[in-house]
């Protein structure tokens, strides 16, 4: 019997360059991004590229529209990742699926400019630099694309704090467009955090020795379809995976973000109390006010934030919230009994408040770990 296969045998052209697409509820841009790849590198390329697509199990069938076109397009890959989200750990696992030299990573969202891969990647394998940004913030690159004022104040105010913290000069620490070496990425991988959006800053923060950064100018296009993922939580991500590197990943990230939550907390249970006692409610009346809008503030945030890996939804939110309810209030009697036994102990107010704080967020944390958000 004849071993030969009645069609045709392709000949696959190996890739120099791995576009890794984190995506999440983008099927309408699916296909008009991998046409516009196909203008912008096919003339230098000629077709030894990929687009890896990485999509957290979205519901608008983004996966089913990837596979189509894979089906009808070898260069185009997909990963469907269920249980897990986040645009950081989505990368990762797009990066490590590839097989390429050279990596790149982009938004689904068409507001990248794919134009600039051709630069990025030759700043890179020219080995002047080892990792090249499509930046919105030297000369030559805009920031249009981002929809409203308030949007323009978080991207700002993040570059600001980011660049804080950063060992290499960068103007747009907070892009998600940027090209290097896979074995790069590889040698980072084991040090990086893998929570939030900021993929880049998190990759230059957890090099061994200051990478080699080159801007190239980027033009930050309006999106054309679908729904931007920028809200305020994704600014408290941002928050705790900065104070993880600035401890030198001593403590969880998801306990970082559920002290800055638990902060949140505070701030709104003063705000709370102030209100109520305006309103004519005695103090008593108006702290209980006060810590009961504050737990149920941080359980939301922490249900959307911390745990979204294992948001409780349905009847299981009811009921974590009144385990939620439960724990926070044995952390409260912890807070206070040890607050007042270091007291008597004449450690003054400010350590033992400090003291006491700390033992009620550890508690908090290590219990609803366990046993509000525990792993199904």
């Amino acid at each position: 019997m004849s071993t030969t296969l009645d069609r045709p045998a392709m000949v696959a052209t190996a890739p120099i360059l791995s576009i890794v697409v984190p995506c999440y509820k983008e099927r309408a841009n699916v296909r008009p991004l991998v046409a516009a790849l196909e203008a912008a590198l096919d003339p230098t390329l000629r077709g030894a590229w990929e687009v890896i697509f990485v999509d957290d199990d979205s519901p608008d069938g983004t996966t089913t529209e990837i596979r189509t076109l894979a089906a009808q397009d070898t260069r185009v890959r997909g990963l469907r990742r269920v249980g897990r989200r986040g645009l950081s750990s989505a990368v990762i696992e797009g990066v490590m699926a590839s097989s390429a030299e050279f990596v790149a990573v982009m938004d689904g969202d068409l507001q990248h400019d794919e134009t600039r891969l051709a630069p990025m990647l030759q700043a890179v394998r020219s080995g002047s630099c080892d990792i090249a940004v499509g930046s919105r913030h030297v000369a030559g690159g805009d920031n249009d694309g981002l929809s409203n004022a308030w949007r323009h104040r978080l991207s700002d105010g993040g570059i600001r704090m980011a660049q804080a913290m950063l060992p290499v000069r960068l103007g747009d620490p907070m892009s998600g467009y940027f090209a290097c070496r896979r074995d790069y990425f590889d040698e980072v991988t084991p040090r990086l955090s893998a929570k939030g959006f900021k993929i880049l800053l998190d990759l230059i923060l957890s090099a061994r020795t200051p990478p080699r950064v080159v801007e190239i100018p980027c033009h930050f296009k309006q999106r054309a379809a679908g729904e931007s993922k920028l809200d305020a939580l994704v600014l408290v991500q941002f928050i705790a995976m900065l104070l993880d590197k600035a401890v030198g990943g001593l403590l969880p990230t998801r306990f970082i973000a559920f002290a800055v939550v638990g902060a949140t907390g505070v701030a709104v249970n003063i705000l709370v109390l102030d209100l109520a006692r305006y309103g004519g409610l005695s103090f008593s009346k108006a702290q209980l006010t006060g810590t009961l809008v504050a737990i149920l503030v941080n359980f939301a945030l922490d249900n959307s934030l911390t745990y979204r890996d294992r948001r409780l939804t349905g009847a299981r939110f009811w009921l974590g919230l009144l385990f939620f309810i439960v724990v926070c209030s044995a952390g409260a009697l912890a807070n206070v009994g040890i607050a007042r036994a270091l007291f008597i102990a004449h450690r003054g107010w400010g350590p033992a408040s400090a003291a006491g704080a700390v033992i009620g967020v550890v508690w908090n944390y290590a219990v609803s770990s366990t046993l509000v958000w525990r792993r199904k």
